[in-house]
């Protein structure tokens, strides 16, 4: 009788390692989160500078219509 219940003990306590191994797989994310190199960073700062620049360019085209960027 013991060892039905040694068995019976393992099979709880496997599908209860099985189910939290499961819900913690689908909280956790699989990646890892890379940090952005300079070259990356550069190239953010660059595209908003152009931004900036043709809207304020455009905003010179058109005196009193367009609001300057701030």
């Amino acid at each position: 009788m013991e060892k039905l219940e040694s068995l019976v003990e393992a099979i709880k306590n496997r599908v209860q390692w099985i189910t939290k191994k499961k819900k913690k797989s689908k909280t956790s994310n699989p990646y890892m989160k890379m940090g952005k190199s300079a070259s990356v960073k550069m190239e953010i700062k660059s595209r908003n500078a152009r931004r900036l620049i043709d809207r304020t360019l455009e905003a010179a085209d058109h005196p009193g219509k367009i609001a300057l960027p701030s």
